[in-house]
């Protein structure tokens, strides 16, 4: 019965698809809105306005017409109703088959929604209603609005909110008028560049709502398309539902083959298609095919075992040819069951000058190259990530199960620059300011951006390390593909301002969160590691402590393993395995894996004596990086008062640490490797080394 009703309503929309171009009849199109309608700004509003666009894509078969209004408002006791304009006069002389309506970013003004939103919906309705009275049979094409941009002026007063709210209402009436809603926000929202005025697309940005209205009317979204992360070799998610989707025309009938299971279904009216397959267990060597009545894709040797996102900065991106002797690791690196999916560049961030290419393809959000699962073998792993390379590795080894890693890491690039739009615009607006000039963006990577854009000859300033750049053009591509968590290795390019980076770091967890539908999706990042950058243990701290901020994260101590002048240090394995314990005990739940070295619990003050209390404490030890050697515990630090520490002498007493100091009577504030480059040596039984913290020895905090 079910299958039944599908049939069904595909043959409805393919008969409503046809009925909107009748044979031997030329279609009216009616498009109805405000100053963006109208082409206001663009050089020639004739040509390149969206209903001129549309009329070109449509052809002689079709008719546009043209009625928005500069400033026009949806609601009656706006400042400028367009019910009141000779605009929505015209449209009334003007019978078309359909109507195509985008109205109310002049709402937003505080003039108008602040004191009349509660008749919105029904103003439209109203606007409807009048439109039907001429055009009785018109299809009707509802638009949610184009984006107003963080550079409006008045964004951060109201304007942003009362954006959203009038979406939700244009849904609304959508769904209470029957018509069609079509979605101007999406195309437009990841290129800001190209609504110069914070309000009005440009020409490209016209274009773009011009294909829009388009696909709808027609149903024409280029045939059956897919996420480029379908490939030969690709590796689908364990034991979760699968949902293989994509795009196609729309009514089009979808067949997806999956090994031995099939599913079947119609795209949508916005081409959307989607079919889910029970949760599988691990295994190799199976088929996907998808395929309409003219296309068909065909993917071979698909594994399903675990996937994992490898992403950040240069130290992600880090190859596993320029570690320390990479030679006998590469050449064992084949495994047909560790699959790679490697998303290099097109355009690096050294201290260059892009040439015009380079900043049309940033531009275009086209900055990652092409690229195809590859099954892990010498020539593929050498320029592969080294830590997520070994990371993978140690999963296959106690899994046994394919794995698959895919990496999109760019060297230098900014926490922020990984976070959605939305969230930076709702949670932390003032980062989006003037990126190129304001002090949340280091010093040095404003002045590698700029050398980088030197050459732009328009206002565009798209890059790497722009806020939501990399968002947008490196996991919207994804798609949205399952995967089982992330590692991540940055901080590096805002370690200058780590409580900056506290609110970051967390909202780029939810972000991504949101985006893969998992809550509790696990997020294990890697602590910044030892170098004479003065800055560096604050911010190693603020990492320890953003443990405790969200479930589900976990984070590799690496100050053992640094280059005191080199950021890039070559001895990536260890990183890669400290990663992976993390997902063994939390993730797949090996209990005997210990995840972590020790973690202060507390520093509680008794008398000249301080007792340090740590998790992960079993067997803790003095090493150092060259084979655990017996030493002297050296890196704690005391003091009574801020700004007069003393080196502590630390015994080990068990799980705890005791700490005295002939200089420091009456010890209130704890430190352990409080230094850029630290030669800290405190481990656990199992060779992991303890975090950089500073805590009140009076009390008891949090990990």
């Amino acid at each position: 019965m079910k299958r039944y009703f599908i049939i069904i309503a595909a043959v409805l929309s393919a008969l409503l698809l046809t009925a909107a171009r009748p044979a031997g009849k030329t279609v009216r199109v009616a498009c109805i809105g405000d100053s963006i309608t109208y082409g206001m700004t663009l050089e020639d509003r004739e040509t390149e306005s969206y209903p001129a666009r549309l009329q070109q894509m449509l052809g002689d078969s079709y008719v546009v017409g043209n009625f928005g209004k500069n400033g026009a408002t949806l609601l009656r006791h706006g400042h400028r109703p367009y019910m009141e304009q000779e605009e929505f006069r015209a449209a009334m002389q003007w019978p078309a088959d359909i109507i195509v309506m985008h109205l109310g970013i002049n709402d937003t003004d505080p003039r108008n929604w602040p004191n009349y939103r509660d008749e919105f919906v029904g103003d439209y309705l109203a606007l409807i209603d009048s439109l039907k009275t001429v055009s009785p049979d018109a299809r009707l094409i509802i638009a949610l609005m184009t984006p107003l941009a963080d550079r409006h002026w008045r964004f951060q007063s109201g304007t942003k909110q009362w954006h959203d709210e009038i979406q939700e209402s244009i849904k609304v009436v959508a769904e209470l008028s029957g018509a069609e809603l079509i979605d101007f926000h999406t195309p437009l929202y990841p290129y800001p560049q190209h609504i110069p005025d914070a309000v009005h697309p440009d020409a490209f940005g016209a274009k773009q709502l011009a294909r829009t209205v388009f696909q709808e009317i027609t149903g024409d979204y280029g045939g059956l398309q897919l996420s480029e992360l379908y490939t030969d070799n690709m590796v689908l998610q364990r034991d979760v539902p699968l949902d293989i989707h994509g795009t196609a025309d729309a009514g089009e009938e979808v067949t997806v083959r999956l090994g031995r299971e099939v599913r079947k279904a119609f795209a949508g009216r916005n081409g959307r298609w989607s079919v889910v397959f029970d949760p599988m267990a691990a295994t190799t060597g199976i088929k996907l095919t998808v395929s309409t009545r003219d296309r068909k894709f065909s993917f071979s040797n698909v594994a399903v075992g675990e996937v994992w996102l490898c992403s950040g900065q240069s130290n992600m991106e880090f190859m596993l040819k320029e570690t320390v002797s990479p030679e006998s690791v590469i050449a064992s690196a084949g495994d047909s069951d560790l699959r790679l999916y490697d998303m290099k560049a097109r355009w690096r961030t050294d201290n260059v000058a892009w040439p015009a290419s380079a900043l049309d393809s940033v531009d275009n959000l086209d900055y990652f190259k092409e690229t195809v699962w590859t099954v892990s073998s010498p020539a593929a792993a050498r320029d592969f990530s080294a830590v997520g390379y070994w990371f993978g590795r140690m999963l296959r080894d106690s899994l046994q199960v394919p794995v698959g890693l895919i990496c999109n890491a760019v060297g230098g690039s900014t926490c922020e620059s990984w976070i959605d739009r939305n969230t930076l615009e709702v949670e932390f607006p003032k980062i989006l300011e003037n990126w190129l000039g304001n002090d949340f963006i280091q010093d040095w990577a404003r002045g590698r951006a700029k050398k980088n854009l030197e050459n732009r000859t328009g206002k565009s300033d798209r890059h790497p390390y722009q806020p939501c750049y990399l968002f947008e053009a490196g996991i919207l591509p994804l798609d949205r593909y399952p995967v089982r968590g992330v590692i991540w290795y940055q901080g590096e390019s805002n370690a200058h301002n780590y409580a900056a980076h506290e609110k970051l770091f967390g909202l780029l967890v939810d972000s991504w969160r949101d985006y893969w539908a998992q809550p509790r999706m696990p997020f294990y990042y890697v602590q910044l590691s030892s170098l004479n950058r003065p800055s560096w243990p604050w911010f190693r701290d603020s990492q320890r402590r953003l443990l405790a901020a969200r479930p589900g994260l976990g984070m590799a101590v690496t100050s053992d393993l640094g280059d005191p002048a080199d950021v890039h240090y070559k001895e990536k394995r260890p990183v890669g395995l400290r990663l992976a314990r993390w997902a063994l005990h939390d993730t797949y739940g090996f209990s005997g894996v210990v995840p972590s070295g020790p973690l202060v619990r507390s520093a509680v003050a008794d008398g000249e004596r301080v007792v340090v209390s740590f998790d992960y404490a079993c067997g803790l030890s003095a090493g150092d990086t060259s084979g655990m050697r017996i030493n002297p515990i050296v890196g704690f630090e005391v003091a009574e008062y801020e700004g007069c520490f003393h080196p502590a002498k630390a015994e080990i007493a068990g799980e705890t640490i005791i700490l005295t100091c002939p200089e420091v009577k009456h010890p209130r504030i704890v430190r352990y490797a409080w230094e850029p480059y630290t030669r800290a040596n405190l481990y656990n039984g199992a060779g992991l080394p303890a975090s950089t913290f500073r805590v009140q020895a009076d009390g008891l905090e949090g990990k």
